[in-house]
């Protein structure tokens, strides 16, 4: 029996253990139908469950997306709380419609498993004292897989629950909507027809829904060609030196962007669960030579992929698991300048677009970072899948009308009541925009947002501030970008950081030093596909603050080599601690030390290989220890020059 032709298994996707708190659960789940479930939770290695709870209607939302496709998102209230530092295995209990036999996550999704064990567990750390964190996770970048990595740690971490980390953060681009293998997008096609994802209508656009885009000959590789034929168009493009145009809403590597939301869905469970590959084939579609060449490159990368994500499905089973968008999981370049956002949000096409990417994050990543924050859209979200047109399709206008109040909406970001407390920062869609420069890098928070986050810091002693895109960045890097924004062209070198605009980068840096925001920082970012860390303090400043940017990336993704080695070594030489150009930087009032890596061997400060973090801190919030697991097995600490 062919994989087209096997029976659904009635799970597809997770459970992923989202937000987790002793007294609340929240998971993530997918499966082929409706699923009568039952929730069970062990502490230690009992034999018999602590709790059993029937996940009803009131703990378990379930959202039809397919014919055969359905998301479960579970959010438990804990009346008896569950204990810190101690192993709480736990089961989902499936119960068949047709016999009544129930089955558990043993029997249908044994990979999530580890030797000898019965079920999957967690710990409830009563200090996030060990965080492993990471960002830009591309299936077809030809390396390991962080997330990989990052099970193997906690593998051998399962006997001491003291010393399991308290979460994985992810700090962005956890998909790739706008850069996409030719593989990866034919699977994503057979997988919409094998669970009947739902098609939308497509305004503005040279194809009219989604059935005719997938069958489109531009469908795979050519994708550009697919932006509006009129005069629009000129709109949505942006010229890069030499006269290659760039879409504003797409990479330079957008041939396979994603557009129909079911394509957006059907990414989601191909990239977090080895169970979809196994219902679907995925052949090379007529190609001419140098892209079914292209594919065949693509096709063995996306194969190491697929390899690795049982151990990927697993450490998102086991780890509490935070999430926050960055760029790539909607689109590149999104909402970089005031005239990009004019541009994209003003055709219908690229707003469609946009509001796809995102409304998959919110069914995939944002509800379980906080489900609270989203109680108000939920009647209009389930109305828009139950309410579909005589060809089964999304109605287009209740689409829309969703879209618009997702891009009106101002609360994606979040915080753990942990210890120290959690705060995760949109970067996003709060932008700061320039009055004076359309065209320039709008401001990574805007003055409100800015003004929020302060309130939030006050009175605490330390915390941990996850920021997409590091608060301090490479001097040498953001020096370039600085000089392509004044040229008009910051699009050409993703020119968005803290210190691009400089309204938000004087409130950020004024944050810091009032007198009763938090004494300790610990900064966790991403974005920028290496990973660097910085010991910081304020000059003249004898008590405090004390910052550390802590920057892992990427989870699957690395910067050129021979360019990230030339950046480093200039740098080094440009903005030495005695260079008069240390003055024209707007983070002059901070003293920055860069740790270096363990190893390095001409003094580098950045760390280019594909991997996760890892951070310890101590009872003040302190980091202890810093270290990259590379996917090769190895541990790297970046240690201080004293």
């Amino acid at each position: 029996m062919t994989p087209s032709h096997t029976p659904l298994p009635a799970v597809l996707a997770g459970p992923i253990l989202r937000r987790a708190l002793p007294d609340r659960l929240v998971i993530w789940l997918v499966g082929s139908r409706p699923l009568d479930l039952t929730l069970t939770l062990y502490i230690d290695d009992a034999d018999t469950p602590s709790q059993r709870l029937a996940l009803d209607r009131s703990l378990c939302r379930r959202v039809r997306v397919g014919t055969h496709a359905w998301l479960h998102l579970i959010d438990v209230p804990l009346a008896t709380p569950l204990p810190c530092n101690r192993s709480i295995g736990y089961d989902l209990l499936v119960t068949d419609d047709a016999d009544g036999k129930t089955q558990g996550i043993a029997d249908w999704a044994s990979h999530l498993l580890h030797d000898e064990a019965i079920r999957p567990s967690f710990v409830l750390r009563s200090r996030f004292d060990s965080l492993l964190h990471g960002s830009c996770r591309k299936p077809h970048h030809p390396s390991g897989d962080g997330l990989a990595r990052a099970d193997a740690h906690v593998e051998a971490m399962r006997g001491s629950p003291e010393r399991m980390p308290a979460a994985l953060v992810m700090s962005g681009d956890q998909i790739y909507a706008d850069d996409v293998a030719g593989p990866m997008l034919v699977a994503i096609h057979a997988l919409i027809q094998r669970l009947g994802l739902f098609g939308e209508c497509v305004q503005g656009a040279v194809v009219e829904d989604a059935d005719s885009l997938y069958m489109h000959p531009d469908t795979y590789y050519r994708r550009e060609h697919l932006l509006p034929a009129f005069e629009a168009n000129e709109k949505l493009r942006e010229r890069f030196f030499g006269g290659v145009r760039k879409p504003v809403f797409t990479t330079s590597s957008a041939h396979n962007h994603l557009i129909t939301l079911a394509e957006v869905i059907a990414m989601y469970l191909l990239t977090w669960s080895p169970t979809p590959w196994t219902l679907i084939e995925v052949a090379r579609p007529a190609l001419d030579d140098s892209l079914a060449e292209t594919f065949d490159t693509e096709a063995g990368i996306i194969a190491a992929f697929r390899e690795g994500l049982p151990r990927a499905a697993r450490v998102m089973a086991h780890l509490p698991t935070l999430m926050i968008f960055d760029d790539h999981d909607v689109t590149d370049d999104w909402n970089l300048s005031a005239a990009w956002e004019e541009t994209a949000y003003g055709h219908p096409f690229s707003r469609r677009i946009i509001g796809n990417a995102l409304l998959g994050y919110l069914l995939c990543q944002g509800w379980g970072n906080d489900p609270d924050a989203f109680r108000s859209l939920w009647p209009t979200l389930e109305a828009l899948f139950e309410q579909r047109d005589a060809e089964g399709r999304l109605d287009c206008q209740a689409q829309d009308a969703l879209i618009k109040r997702l891009h009106d909406f101002d609360h994606w970001h979040y915080q753990l009541p942990s210890t120290p407390p959690l705060v995760v920062l949109d970067t996003r869609t709060q932008r700061w925009r320039s009055e004076r420069h359309r065209h320039h890098p709008s401001g990574l928070m805007d003055w409100e947002a800015l003004s929020e986050l302060q309130q939030t810091l006050l009175g605490q002693y330390s915390v941990i501030v996850v920021s997409p895109a590091p608060m301090f960045g490479v001097k040498l890097i953001e020096g370039i970008q600085r000089l392509f924004t004044l040229a008009g062209k910051p699009l050409l070198v993703d020119a968005e950081n803290w210190m691009a605009h400089r309204g938000a980068a004087s409130v950020m840096l004024n944050i810091f030093r009032h007198t009763r925001t938090p004494g300790n920082y610990v900064i966790l970012s991403g974005d920028v596909h290496y990973s660097f860390v910085y010991d910081i303090e304020i000059r003249h400043r004898q008590h405090g603050p004390r910052l550390w940017q802590i920057t892992s990336s990427g989870l699957k993704n690395e910067f050129p080599t021979r360019l990230l080695d030339i950046f480093d070594r200039l740098n080094r030489w440009l903005y030495a601690p005695a260079s008069p150009l240390n003055w024209f930087t707007k983070r002059r009032p901070m003293h920055i030390r860069p740790r270096y890596p363990q190893g390095a061997s001409h003094g580098e400060r950045l760390w280019n290989q594909a991997g996760i973090g890892l951070v310890t801190l101590d009872a003040q919030g302190r980091p202890v220890d810093i270290a990259q697991l590379g996917t090769d097995g190895s541990t790297t600490y970046f240690l201080t020059d004293g």
